[in-house]
């Protein structure tokens, strides 16, 4: 499509709310997937380029011509010719733009605090671990990301295609070409040098050590090499690192399945003593120890709480709703922290992390059961790079004790049955709906003798289930975005999911509008 066709009327009656998925923008940018019909395309991004320089120069009172920004992309086919267009938007209200190419989203950020940088501005291009047909835009100043408000309001912007009081002759804007992701880097291995501060070789604190990276075709490849082996690491044995926006090897997710059995695997194959696992545009990542088991969702969420506590004592780790009992009994009982159990949704976690902080409550971790972990210390930037990275300092800090990283999470009470069931409603107000199934059921809970309301619940609504044949808890809570109610359930004894599962299958049946009500396994 040309820009010039953003005036025609089909365009005119384009959907910009649409492309809102919460605090980023998203759509489907390639054709090949049936039904899915293509709403980014380069002349959508362009205007949204341009909305971008309006709401910054507005926000931060400064002229287009002012203002340095940032942009880069992940491995999708689709980036190329949308980050041209984004550049061809900002650049025409005058704007100078300095193009990284192939970047990490929390890369994108640090352009805006790293000195020689810091840009009024970033825009990464993402869609995160969603298929190949789609992308999205993130975008960031100084203060972080931009919160939902803010990308309604950008939208709102490029619907209306006022670009504010930019003079008719402004000059285009320049560009050019830096490596941010050489400097992004180099301070993360400065990080890792001066954490594990090695009493034997400092600049290669990895050195011995087996550390293989999956980084699913994304843009996670360059840990390898720009990382691990500047710290001395053998990184023998690691995949999928070239960037391939088709994904030919498995969907660059740390919660899938296929993912998670690709680098472990990988990791017993080449006998490494750590794998390392990043989604698309390394915002998230998971760890797997030395025999093969994934440092994933709870484990991982209580390794990094083991490593902060060790720095920050009495900190409170700050989680999503669906963590396990056995995570908060490890969290406060042996760790001597406390754990705030909040509401789904990465920047939610992180937003409350950051308000208890400002009321006086010390929280260092902010961190999602989906690998999106943030820390105080580092912006609370949910990082995936960096998390890892806190990670491989203790790693060579064990071998130097001798001992095992996953020493640190011994006492970790582990749920022996759990799963996730995903309840369709039906009902065209399905957020409505949902929060009435929500009331019956803890109307329902509350009438049940063995079952008990968990007090201070932040999401949904969530009990505790004590008979001896459950021994466990459940989770119902409304899906962010869709009109999906998701039910987890954890138990500590087998056949203790399917325990709970058929005491609430009466219920279920009983809300006409919820379509998966059987609750097949």
């Amino acid at each position: 499509m040309n820009p010039s066709s953003l005036s025609s009327p089909v365009v005119s009656s384009f959907s910009w709310s649409k492309l809102q998925n919460g605090s980023d923008i998203r759509g489907v940018a390639l054709d090949g997937v049936p039904g899915e019909a293509v709403n980014l395309t380069p002349a959508v991004a362009e205007t949204l380029g341009k909305a971008f320089v309006t709401w910054l120069g507005t926000t931060l009172e400064k002229a287009p011509p002012q203002l340095t920004i940032a942009i880069g992309r992940d491995s999708r086919l689709s980036g190329p010719d949308l980050l041209a267009a984004v550049v061809a938007g900002m650049t025409s209200l005058g704007a100078t733009v300095w193009e990284v190419g192939l970047a990490s989203t929390p890369a994108m950020f640090m352009s805006t605090v790293t000195p020689g940088w810091q840009c009024q501005g970033a825009i990464m291009l993402t869609a995160s671990h969603l298929p190949f047909n789609r992308n999205g835009l993130k975008f960031f100043t100084a203060q972080g990301g931009l919160g939902k408000p803010d990308i309604t309001a950008i939208l709102d912007l490029a619907a209306a295609g006022d670009w504010g009081s930019v003079p008719s002759d402004t000059a285009i804007g320049t560009v050019a070409q830096r490596d941010l992701m050489a400097v992004y880097a180099a301070s993360l291995v400065e990080m890792i040098r001066s954490g594990a501060n090695h009493p034997h070789h400092y600049a290669t604190p990895l050195q011995g050590l087996k550390v293989i990276v999956d980084a699913g075709n994304g843009s996670g490849g360059f840990y390898a090499a720009q990382v691990l082996e500047p710290l001395g690491a053998d990184t023998t044995g690691s995949q999928f690192l070239d960037p391939d926006g088709t994904f030919p090897n498995h969907v660059p997710n740390p919660e899938d399945p296929e993912a998670m059995a690709a680098i472990c695997g990988a990791v017993v194959a080449a006998k490494a003593d750590f794998g390392l696992i990043f989604d698309t545009d390394v915002d998230r990542g998971a760890a797997v120890d030395s025999q093969g088991k994934e440092l994933n969702r709870n484990r991982l969420i209580a390794l990094i709480s083991a490593v902060v506590l060790q720095e920050h004592p009495a900190s409170t780790i700050v989680t999503d709703s669906i963590t396990s009992d056995g995570l908060t009994q490890f969290i406060e009982q042996h760790l001597g922290g406390t754990h705030h159990r909040f509401k789904r949704g990465y920047k939610n976690v992180i937003n409350e992390a950051v308000g208890l902080n400002k009321a006086g409550q010390e929280s260092w971790l902010a961190i999602e059961t989906s690998g999106h972990g943030a820390m105080r210390e580092n912006y609370f930037l949910d990082d995936g790079a960096y998390l890892v990275s806190k990670l491989l300092v203790e790693l060579s800090k064990s071998k130097v004790a001798g001992r095992s990283i996953t020493d640190l999470i011994a006492n970790l009470q582990e749920p022996v049955e759990s799963q996730e069931f995903r309840l369709k409603i039906k009902a065209e107000d399905f957020k409505t709906y949902g929060t009435q199934v929500i009331a019956a059921l803890q109307d329902f809970a509350g009438q049940q003798p063995d079952w008990e309301i968990v007090p201070k619940n932040y999401e949904g609504v969530r009990i505790a289930c004590g008979s001896p044949g459950e021994s466990g808890w459940f989770l119902l809570r409304l899906s962010l975005h869709d009109p999906v109610m998701p039910l987890n359930i954890e138990s500590n004894v087998a056949g203790g999911v399917a325990a709970i599962a058929a005491r609430l299958q009466p219920f279920f049946q009983g809300c006409g509008d919820l379509a998966d009500s059987a609750l097949a396994g």
